[in-house]
């Protein structure tokens, strides 16, 4: 009976550890401290994600980021996942990340997406309170830890490269490694195989010493403060039709769900910073008065263009 009752537990604990969602008040990100103590955000706690706007110190010892790996194509394959809570690209080993400021080597194990809904931006970091559409998270684990559970109880843990996603009209071919393969995770628990490529080649390469850092968490249950943040200032560029791919034709329910649900805006509110020190590169090209013109897509726009052709046509 205790043995029948223990593994009960750990059953239960298991299906709670995945009852997590972004749009439904009883899991909710605003709920999540209810089934997950560490993402309750208490005072002065270090949650992810941030604003960020120009109440930023340059830090001059911030140079940029060795990445090992990330522009040649890595051996065996790779997996896309649809796990219900995101599109999550699991790489095979080769590829690190050192220097700009991390204690250690961190080993690349995976990369997933935040994205809004057909008229909303996703994002999970904003920028003067603004969002871009999509964000992408490159996720590196300390070299010392030989899993993520351990790593987690390491406030250096993890270090997590954050990559801001903007639309303009032509197709980004590089990103098609990914959203070409889209149609075959649309719903939750599919999976399939993806080729490596140079994951360089989705990065804005020739900026890549202009970034913001700060300490924070993970931006998803167990909300654990183990992330170093590096979040890049000139973002990935992709079609409207890409980015229409994650918001329209991705789901968070299995296949032969009664009723298939979309999955959008699968991002985490923003937390204060409190006493925080969120620092700029030495290259970062932030002034004072310049975010309002850092991140407005195309999207953004579309007001103003039509409060324009309507002040046009009433001259007519």
């Amino acid at each position: 009976m205790i043995q029948t009752a223990a593994l009960l537990m750990i059953v239960v604990s298991y299906v709670i550890s995945e009852d997590y969602c972004y749009t439904e008040p009883h899991c909710d990100p605003y709920a999540w401290g209810d089934m997950f103590p560490s993402c309750h955000p208490l005072l002065e706690e270090h949650h992810s994600p941030i604003n960020l706007d120009h109440h930023m110190a340059r830090n001059e010892s911030l140079y940029s980021l060795h990445l090992e790996g990330f522009d040649v194509i890595q051996a065996g394959h790779w997996t896309l996942e649809n796990d219900g809570h995101s599109v999550i690209l699991h790489v095979s080993g080769g590829m690190s990340v050192s220097g700009g400021g991390l204690p250690d080597v961190y080993h690349t194990i995976q990369l997933h997406f935040h994205w809004g809904g057909p008229a909303t931006n996703g994002s999970e970091h904003t920028i003067d309170d603004r969002r871009y559409p999509m964000e992408m998270h490159i996720v590196n684990m300390k070299s010392i830890h030989p899993n993520v559970t351990t790593a987690l109880g390491d406030p250096t843990g993890l270090a997590v490269l954050g990559f801001f996603i903007d639309v303009v009209y032509a197709e980004n071919v590089h990103f098609g490694h990914i959203s070409q393969k889209l149609s075959s995770v649309a719903y939750k628990g599919q999976t399939t195989k993806v080729k490596p490529f140079p994951l360089m080649s989705l990065l804005p390469k020739h900026n890549m010493s202009q970034y913001f850092r700060y300490y924070g968490s993970l931006t998803t249950p167990p909300c654990s403060q183990a992330v170093i943040w590096t979040l890049y200032q000139v973002p990935i560029y992709i079609s409207w039709s890409q980015l229409a791919q994650f918001t329209s034709q991705i789901f968070s329910t299995e296949e032969d769900a009664e009723q298939v649900t979309p999955l959008q805006n699968n991002f985490r509110h923003i937390h204060p910073t409190f006493s925080r020190t969120v620092s700029m590169s030495k290259d970062a090209k932030w002034l004072s008065g310049a975010a309002g013109h850092i991140h407005r897509s195309a999207g953004s726009l579309l007001p103003l263009i039509i409060i324009i052709l309507g002040v046009f046509i009433s001259r007519l």
